[in-house]
């Protein structure tokens, strides 16, 4: 047992993430095999979900009762593992259970991941979601093996969303109770792996592959601390020695871990890394403070500061070059092309500053559980930052978030901002770790007062425990009902009402396959109907908005050019520019009808504004297509054009 991350952990972690996978897997498909009904309609699934949740948590204290009784560890690490997964997989895949699709269906940022994950089922080669002969530019790790996993299960990529989501956040919750039941011993670890499970699975799902980063990080903030301080105690400070005083595994498994958030999400893996960047810089100055010491010579004084300093900075440097390696597998295509000075505009990722993010996140304020399990976590770190090394961790990290809030505060003066009301989840889930924490030293002052009060604690908190899961599927409910009420891919509600407009995409793609004679991923299609390049693999001729759109796309010049070719009176002149693109052009039109013609809904970032989109209409004149060039057909409401 210890802080850091062993060798011979590695094993057990890998085997772990296996066995959470796996339980989720079957778990799954044990649903899928009842015809549930939707949850929007009924509270047969959300009772059932409780009820798995209560017997995930009784698992847990079974195994923690195991733990007080010296039972082997293998055993306590078996049941915890397979609970956590279990929690996850129920508080999830019950309330989904009747429908295809995962929380907030194929609707706003949800459409561009699951077009995401559709482009990488088609093939494994690092490819951009939406646009032909593009490298990636958003992370493509969770996306890549998503895919992968899509293939085995012969899914399309919009039906495998759901289930690899939940498989994928059951893994990490299974690594992240193994790593704190190593780090404090399984009678805290199971607690505080609890906590953190349940708050990241209520406000983080939504991104699941935000989820697994926080599942997984949140104790590695422990090991980053660890690998950069040093063979050492809290009390003890940094120690120095490059070579004999780090433990090289604790420094290679916190650059695997900055380096797999590389291939996940960037913004994770920028706030880890500042994370880092602070933890080395306090080691600096509390070593410096330590070594001040009058009594001590001047040259041994100064060649000391000088040893916690080279070695500070020389483990954090190999953590970075361990992360920026491991990095690469996914961002070396989208790097050699900005190297190559490929042209590159419109993309507006950082443009975004929802009310949330205006404000500092002070979820210890409010009077709901969670409110109350961070205010002791915050107030546990602050009495403990000093003697223990896991409430200096997480300490360092609550303080780089809200230093990293303010920084994206000051950057909406330069026009743009660091989007970071996405940590919200990060920061409740360390703070949720420190609160466990907190609560187990009032307990231990409670059984010096009270005498064995034992039982009674921990029948409390399993209560408290209770009641947060259970209202995790309450606080997602309109995510939840979207995944019933959008169109999926076969063109049916799962709450089994009218469909959308979305019905008619089966027979759209069965025309588009007949009328070019080429499979989808063969063919560029010109749209403002994503949801269509979410559930089948055709590029995409412009994205959903500039704020999705890889850079190295030229979003606002496509713009211009859609706009350009609306402007043209004959088939021939539309034609002749369609031609001239300086892009491939699409050779398949998906159009809205109405009676002005032949429409396009597009979107143009107005940032500083909220909402940052404004929606414009882009017409075609119908007589621009009335040429033995083009095939028209319309279906429902829309028009379909193919070129021939």
């Amino acid at each position: 047992m210890g802080l850091g991350v062993r060798a011979r952990d590695a094993g057990e972690l890998i085997i772990g993430a296996i066995l959470g996978a796996l339980i989720a897997f079957i778990g799954l498909k044990a649903i899928a095999t009842v015809d549930w009904p939707a949850f929007n309609s009924s509270n047969v699934t959300r009772a059932l979900t409780t009820a798995g949740q209560v017997l995930a948590i009784a698992v847990l204290v079974v195994a923690v009762v195991l733990h007080r009784y010296g039972r082997p560890r293998w055993l306590v690490d078996l049941l915890s593992g397979i609970a956590t997964a279990g929690l996850v997989t129920v508080t999830l895949g019950m309330p989904l259970g009747a429908t295809r699709l995962y929380l907030s269906g194929l609707s706003a940022d949800q459409q561009f991941r699951t077009e995401y994950l559709t482009r990488l089922t088609n093939s494994p080669r690092l490819a951009d979601m939406t646009y032909l002969d593009l490298p990636p530019y958003y992370p493509a790790g969770w996306f890549w093996w998503g895919g992968r996993y899509a293939n085995v299960e012969g899914l399309p990529g919009w039906e495998a969303y759901k289930p690899w989501a939940i498989i994928s956040m059951a893994a990490a919750a299974t690594v992240g109770v193994l790593l704190w039941n190593r780090m404090v011993s399984a009678g805290r670890g199971i607690p505080i792996a609890l906590a953190v499970t349940v708050v990241t699975v209520m406000y983080a799902a939504p991104e699941p592959y935000a989820a697994v980063l926080v599942l997984i990080g949140t104790p590695m903030l422990i090991t980053m601390l660890y690998a950069l301080r040093g063979r050492s105690r809290a009390a003890e400070g940094p120690v120095g020695g490059l070579r004999s005083g780090t433990s090289w595994a604790s420094v290679i498994a916190a650059g695997l871990f900055l380096g797999l958030c590389a291939t996940v999400y960037t913004l994770y893996a920028g706030l880890f890394a500042f994370i880092a960047v602070v933890m080395a810089l306090y080691l600096i100055v509390a070593g410096w403070l330590r070594n001040s010491n009058k009594a001590v010579a001047d040259d041994v004084r100064s060649a000391h500061r000088r040893s916690v300093i080279t070695a500070v900075i020389g483990r954090l440097a190999a953590m970075g070059v361990i992360s920026g390696l491991v990095a690469l597998l996914v961002w070396a295509p989208y790097l050699w092309a900005r190297v190559r000075s490929e042209p590159a505009s419109g993309g507006t990722a950082e443009h975004y500053l929802p009310d949330r993010g205006a404000i500092l996140p002070v979820p210890f304020v409010h009077l709901t559980l969670v409110g109350v399990i961070t205010a002791i976590g915050l107030v546990w770190i602050l009495l403990r930052f000093r003697q223990r090394t896991i409430a200096l961790a997480l300490g360092l990290a609550v303080v780089t978030i809200y230093l990293f809030c303010l920084l994206s505060m000051l950057a909406t003066a330069a026009g743009t901002t660091l989007l970071a009301f996405r940590l919200d989840p990060l920061l409740i889930a360390v703070l949720a770790a420190a609160g466990v924490l907190g609560v187990a030293e009032l307990a231990r002052w409670a059984v010096g007062r009270l005498g064995d009060v034992r039982f009674a604690i921990g029948a409390v908190a399993a209560v408290v425990a209770i009641a947060l899961a259970q209202g995790v599927p309450g606080y997602l409910s309109t995510e939840i009902t979207l995944a019933y009420t959008d169109t999926d891919g076969h063109g049916e509600r799962a709450d089994q009402r009218p469909a959308g407009a979305e019905s008619y995409f089966p027979q759209i793609r069965r025309l588009i396959a007949k009328q070019t004679g080429k499979p989808a991923d063969e063919n560029v299609l010109l749209t403002a109907d994503y949801g269509f390049l979410s559930i089948y693999p055709y590029w995409g001729f412009q994205g959903l908005t500039s704020h999705y759109a890889n850079p190295l796309a030229e979003f606002d010049k496509r713009a211009a050019t859609i706009k350009r070719w609306s402007e043209s009176t004959t088939p021939g002149e539309l034609i002749g520019k369609l031609d001239r693109s300086p892009w491939t052009p699409p050779r398949v039109f998906l159009f809205r009808y109405s009676t002005d013609g032949y429409t396009l809904k597009l979107a143009e970032d107005v940032y500083p504004n909220d909402p940052n989109v404004k929606r414009y209409t882009v017409t075609f004149d119908p007589t621009v297509f009335a040429d033995p060039r083009f095939i028209v057909t319309e279906v429902g409401p829309f028009v379909l054009v193919v070129r021939r």
